[in-house]
């Protein structure tokens, strides 16, 4: 099989090959929210959990997800990221902690995947700290929202 796949010419499991690709300057944003209940929100502005702060634990827990992902998502090339990102804000309106993730590389592949990785990761780990008093949360709208560098370009898709 020609051009980029994940299977070889006998249809088995492959990582793909990117050694003639460019090293081009990547970058990719995936955003993501955890949605709860007010009271459950309320506590994490006031820093009332046992475990600690859950933004600062999440957002720890995003970028260490990021730099593990070839470990977590099968056939993802390792990378040598030089830049992640993890912003978490949380919206009283919605009782929700928004996540944005935004993950750097120069090299022959995209950071998509880390972006995403990073945004579960924080999501999740803002669940299992806050588990205990709103088992009910929702990860919700877990998404790239904009991509650049590689062959393919710019990507954006901020809604």
């Amino acid at each position: 099989m020609t051009g980029f796949t994940h299977f070889d010419a006998e249809g088995r499991a492959v990582m793909v090959d990117v050694s003639d690709k460019a090293e081009t300057e990547r970058t990719a944003t995936a955003r993501g929210s955890v949605i709860m209940q007010p009271e459950t929100l309320k506590r994490i502005l006031e820093g009332g959990f046992k475990k600690g702060d859950v933004l600062s634990v999440a957002r720890l827990a995003g970028i260490m997800g990021a730099k593990r992902t070839p470990d977590l998502i099968p056939l993802c090339h390792p990378l040598m990221l030089t830049s992640v990102k993890v912003d978490l804000t949380c919206d009283p309106d919605r009782n929700a902690v928004d996540i944005t993730a935004t993950c750097k590389l120069k090299g022959q592949t995209g950071v998509e995947m880390e972006a995403l990785t990073a945004v579960s990761i924080a999501a999740l780990t803002v669940y299992d700290m806050c588990k205990a008093v709103d088992k009910g949360m929702t990860i919700t709208d877990v998404r790239l929202v904009h991509k650049a560098g590689g062959k393919s370009g710019e990507w954006g898709n901020a809604a």
